[in-house]
């Protein structure tokens, strides 16, 4: 491309205009172009002179031709080439290079980039082009794309979502001096639209990446003045306490002087008492006793006198101590008046800090929501080019197509043309003698044989005398082709029209059901608003209790229900329209006139000899086709023939086993339970509410639903024989014996057994039958009610029981025998969503949205009760020492479980307790104070129990179960609460509320009135907390904010967080059993395993399709309850080469 002389290197200089800002602000442009020449001057002195030169005026399309047109034609010639744009911030690198993908920009706005690409794929069409009208092979191109951005004199790669997690890309040099890099992500692009679509991605990238580090930069900023704040509050709290400390001094000063002089004081009037007491009793009469004790009282009055003044000068000495010290400590009360300064000083900075941390944090969440619409609003563009993309893939399928079709047309009329051109074309008299006597030879009809290959390798063959002429053969080709492509396209359209059919069935069942769940749905919510008055209200608590308990139709489960009907209907709604397109692309494609034409064309032509030679092949291809048509038929009712013969043995063989297991069922009453659970359930999922009244009900629900199933519902107008042996049900095909009565045939039923599989899924998890469903007599049936009598029966039937629950084991995949945590078990039983799960070793406790708490025995797999009359969901579960907490609505009911379900206490929101079952009997109706209770909480010693009802927690003592205390502080209601112990043993209550904030109380052994809380964790979540765990001395969050927070218990200290731990609300938090892991589920049913130290993720299970609810663990296993109305049980495995053993 250059010359010997010229360099390699071409430097350009775009000059941009000036900014609306700029020309506001009055700037002066300060360059000037010289004209005809690259030459530019700075101010009016420098000149500076490039090889390009482009002024403010010049246009995208007048760069891209100037400096980069010609680097794109040399790549085809096999030369590198780089385009380098360099400049300050805001010069315009970005607009030049076209590097910002904007949607909406318009082409003459394109850079350089989306230009070459442009240039490049046109070059390569253009040269295949070129090489396919040479008729040479289409040159083979393959082009590969790397996306890379210098951040920070870091080289980092665009093209790698997850690039943090891998090592830095490095450039190298090799010994030839040519650079390469490594660890740069490679891909290869196929169209212009490709390019694009990748270039946006890695503009994404680039954007989230600065707007991570602003957001970083708001952390780091929010961390130093959390820390500041901590930091001056503690020196406050200093002053503050040696301000006490001052004047507690000095209010012990004055008492010990008041008292030091009280005590001298006494001690001087009792030496004055005493001595006068002593002159009082001398007497001076007695004179001779007086001269022989006048020595001895002397020395005792001097000893005494002696030991008060020693007294005296200890408390003279003590006194002057003392104040020397208040006047010690008077001058530094007067010097107080600094600290007081300094004390206003600091509480003046923090209260300023308070308020910078208030915007900081408003600022983050301003910076945030506007990453969230930048986001979503990048997100739109890139749909938008997939789906341009889409459509332009779709319409050069279409364009394809049709290129095809009109190549097959034109190729069909070049061979009709040149048939008849063959025809006009005079033929000589030789050629003319030998067509003369090849009809000749074809009328007499001997001579030798020739054989053709007819439809599909079909051979026929034809006796003639000497050759046939090329031109009968050629008509018979093309005919025979023509009935080809109309077999094949008749064949594609009837296939399509018989889809299209299906479709249409489904979708009018689909309709109808829908129509029927609907109408149900309607029926229950009338029915439930008609009990709804019978119901008991909050102010006024009804005079009787209702006889039977409300209705609580499951109203959700059947809106799910219609909105998955709906979306089939719509899917099938979509097929129907893509398949009635697809029709009618056929049938304009196809063009039944001109085909006419030619075929009538055709025959027309032939003469007599040709349409004979035609016939010949005309009947020898019908009698091939007829006889294959015969032959296929043959073998379709064999088939049929054995497929019922196979559904009657297989129904047959079924019957028996129900027969057997109604046998062994009698001796078995754990068989029975089964059977009969089973029974019931396919009995509720299949019945409607139309259905009539059977006419065995009068007997025993296990013989009902058994006599059901296998088909002996009995007419009480009919007699009829005994219920078939086992031996003749063995042998039902063979012949009867002879002394046997005549009985009705057996027929089979046609749809697929659910009533079997529901058995089977019992007795033997995982099996699947594929056969019918059980062999019914032919007998006659029962006459329908009357809508006003199936009213009245459903009026007076009694409730049924609720279904009991059993854990059935779930055999293990190849994909969940090598992951980390395992499904073993599910437990199934609730009617709907399980709300809350609590666990032993022995026993599993579930509350569900059903209004009911299920106790479940871990050992034998199976419902051992179930707590219920409650007045709504059970939110909260707790066991501790035969005691069951369960909360609904603003009551706690505790239930003693060891001799049967009693419910002895019911605790409120309030602080009330009453010694019998409230939510039943009525007695005590909802005051106005009562508030909803979130979740409770036993301490590890099974004292005290902690309950969550809006803005506190109350404190219970179970001892006594009476009401000792309030836990307060919090400014949203408390969601969630975990207790531990300090290491003085004594409570230690965690909170998570509303407000972002996590609390921390500790409570002393005996507490009473309200107690604040000790410690608040900073920094909050952005949003409600809704789950808490403690583990040694750490702390575990999840928020709303779908992130994850580790705490030190003992500094209160934040050690770790997750921001985007999940793509939905983090619910619920647990430990694996004997191992250091931490499982968080999500409301997108999601199971992630973390490291319980750093926090570092180690796994991800799907583990509901619903919102998983609550977790929790015993010794061995780990429990999630969902909305799915099942609770999961999971095994965790730390080496994933260990076999799981269930």
């Amino acid at each position: 491309m250059m010359n010997a002389d010229d360099s390699s290197v071409r430097v350009a200089l775009r000059i941009r205009p000036q900014l609306p800002r700029e020309q506001m602000e009055g700037c002066h442009v300060c360059t000037a172009a010289t004209p005809a020449e690259p030459q530019v001057v700075l101010g009016g002195d420098k000149a500076f002179t490039f090889d390009f030169l482009f002024d403010m005026d010049s246009s995208q399309e007048q760069i891209y031709g100037g400096c980069t047109e010609r680097l794109i034609d040399g790549c085809f010639e096999g030369y590198n080439a780089t385009v380098l744009a360099y400049g300050q911030t805001g010069s315009g690198k970005t607009y030049t290079m076209g590097t910002g993908f904007d949607v909406g920009l318009a082409d003459s706005e394109r850079g350089i980039i989306p230009r070459a690409v442009h240039h490049l794929f046109s070059g390569i069409e253009e040269r295949k082009r070129l090489a396919v009208e040479k008729g040479l092979p289409p040159p083979e191109f393959k082009i590969n794309a790397q996306f890379l951005e210098l951040y920070n004199e870091e080289v980092l790669d665009l093209f790698d979502g997850a690039r943090e997690l891998k090592q830095k890309v490095k450039i190298h040099e090799d010994s030839a001096g040519g650079i390469y890099t490594v660890g740069v992500t490679t891909r290869q692009v196929q169209s212009k639209a490709e390019v694009q679509l990748m270039n946006s991605a890695g503009v994404q990238l680039v954007r989230s990446c600065s707007q991570d580090q602003l957001e970083k930069n708001f952390q780091e900023d929010l961390a130093n003045i959390t820390c500041e704040i901590a930091i001056k509050q503690k020196l406050i709290d200093e002053l503050e306490n040696s301000q006490r400390r001052l004047h507690t001094l000095k209010q012990q000063y004055e008492q010990k002087l008041l008292l030091l002089q009280y005590k001298i004081q006494e001690t001087q009037a009792e030496r004055d008492r005493t001595f006068d007491l002593r002159c009082v009793t001398f007497d001076p009469s007695s004179s001779a006793s007086a001269s022989s004790s006048d020595g001895g009282s002397e020395d005792r009055a001097r000893k005494i006198k002696s030991e008060y003044e020693r007294k005296l000068s200890v408390m003279h000495r003590e006194l002057q101590k003392l104040q020397s010290a208040q006047r010690e400590h008077a001058r530094l009360l007067k010097n107080q008046g600094q600290y007081e300064r300094q004390l206003r000083h600091l509480q003046a900075e923090v209260a300023d800090m308070k308020r910078t941390k208030v915007r900081l944090m408003k600022q983050m969440k301003e910076q945030q929501e506007k990453n969230r619409t930048n986001e979503s609003r990048r997100n739109r563009e890139i749909a938008t080019l997939k789906k341009d993309q889409r459509k332009q893939e779709h319409q050069l399928k279409l364009l394809e197509a049709q290129k095809r079709q009109q190549e097959l047309i034109l190729r069909r009329k070049t061979e009709e043309v040149s048939a008849l051109r063959r025809q006009v074309r005079p033929a000589s008299g030789r050629v003319q003698r030998r067509g003369t006597d090849q009809s000749q030879d074809f009328r007499s009809g001997s001579g030798g044989s020739r054989s053709f290959s007819g439809l599909n390798g079909t051979r026929f063959t034809h006796r003639g005398r000497g050759l046939l002429g090329k031109m009968a053969r050629g008509k018979w080709q093309r005919l025979e082709r023509r009935i080809s492509d109309v077999i094949l396209q008749r064949l594609t359209i009837c296939n399509m029209e018989t889809d299209m059919n299906r479709l249409l069935k489904q979708r009018e069942e689909l309709t109808r059901r829908k129509e029927k769940v609907v109408r149900r749905r309607e029926r229950l919510l009338k029915e439930s608003c008609s009990n709804a008055p019978d119901q008991s209200t909050a102010q006024d608590p009804p005079l009787a209790p209702p006889l039977a308990p409300p209705l609580d139709p499951p109203l959700a489960p059947l809106g799910d229900e219609v909105e998955a009907l709906s979306a089939n209907i719509d899917y099938i709604n979509d097929s129907i329209s893509d398949c009635q397109a697809n029709i009618m692309q056929m049938e304009e494609a196809k063009d039944d006139a001109a085909d006419a034409a030619d075929v009538s064309a055709l025959i027309g032509s032939c003469s007599l000899a040709e349409a004979r030679f035609l016939l010949d092949h005309f009947m020898t291809m019908a009698i091939s086709k007829g006889l294959q048509a015969a032959q296929s038929q043959s073998q379709l009712k064999e088939l049929e023939g054995r497929l019922r013969q196979t559904e009657v043995t297989s129904a047959t063989q079924n019957q028996l086993l129900f027969h057997m297991l109604k046998e062994k069922a009698e001796l078995n009453p754990e068989l029975d339970a089964l059977l009969g659970n089973a029974l019931h359930e396919n009995v509720d999922d299949s019945s409607s509410d139309e259905s009539p009244h059977s006419p065995s009900a009068d007997a025993s629900p296990l013989t009902s639903d058994l006599m059901k199933l296998c088909g002996e519902n009995r007419s009480k107008n009919k007699a009829r024989r005994r219920t078939a042996t086992q031996m003749e049900l063995l042998y039902a095909n063979t012949d009867p014996a002879p002394d046997s009565a005549p009985e009705a045939p057996l027929v089979e039923t046609p749809e697929g057994g659910g009533d079997m599989e529901s058995i089977y899924s019992v007795l033997s998890p995982g099996y699947s039958s594929k056969t019918p469903s059980i062999v019914k007599p032919l007998e006659k049936r029962t006459p329908e009610p009357s809508p006003a009598s199936r009213r009245r029966k459903v009026q007076t039937a009694t409730p049924k029981e609720p279904r009991q629950g059993v854990i059935s084991s779930v055999s293990l995949g190849k994909v969940a025998r090598q992951s980390a945590l395992a499904c073993v078990s599910v437990a199934e039983g609730h009617s709907k969503a399980v709300l809350c799960v609590d666990c032993t070793n022995e026993l599993l406790f579930t509350g569900s949205k059903d209004r009911t708490c299920k106790v479940w025995n871990l050992v034998t797999g199976q419902e051992i009760m179930a707590l219920g009359g409650h007045p709504s969901h059970v939110s909260s579960v707790r066991f501790s020492s035969s005691l069951v907490f369960t909360v609904s609505s603003c009551f706690i009911k505790v239930w003693d479980i060891r001799d049967s379900a009693k419910c002895i206490r019911t605790l409120t929101s309030s602080g009330q307790a009453s010694p019998s079952d409230l939510c039943v009997s009525g007695s005590v109706s909802r005051s106005v104070g009562e508030s909803q209770i979130n979740q409770v909480c036993v301490n590890p010693n099974g004292t005290s129990l902690y309950s969550a009802a809006g803005n506190s927690v109350r404190i219970w003592d179970l001892r006594r179960f009476a009401c000792t205390g309030k836990l307060c502080g919090h400014q949203g209601p408390v969601m969630c609460l975990t207790v531990d112990q300090t290491a003085t043993h004594h409570d230690l209550v965690l909170t998570g509320s509303k407000d972002h904030y996590v609390k921390v109380f500790e409570v002393p052994d005996s507490p009473a009135g309200s107690l604040s809380s000790s410690h608040t964790l900073d920094p909050p979540h952005y949003d409600g907390i809704e789950t808490l765990l403690v583990r040694g001395e750490r702390i575990y969050s999840g928020s709303r904010d779908n992130g994850l927070k580790v705490w030190d218990l003992p500094s209160k200290d934040l050690l770790q967080q997750v921001p985007a731990a999940h793509r939905d609300w983090v619910c619920a938090l647990g430990l694996v059993p004997s191992a250091p892991v931490l499982v968080s589920g999500c409301r997108g049913g999601v199971l992630k395993l973390w490291s319980a130290d750093s926090l570092a993720p180690l796994a991800e299970v799907r583990g509901h399709d619903s919102p998983i609810n609550s977790i929790c663990s015993n010794g061995s296993h780990l429990f999630s309850a969902s909305d799915d109305r099942t609770v999961k049980i999971w095994r965790y495995r730390g080496d994933l080469e260990d076999p799981v053993d269930d």
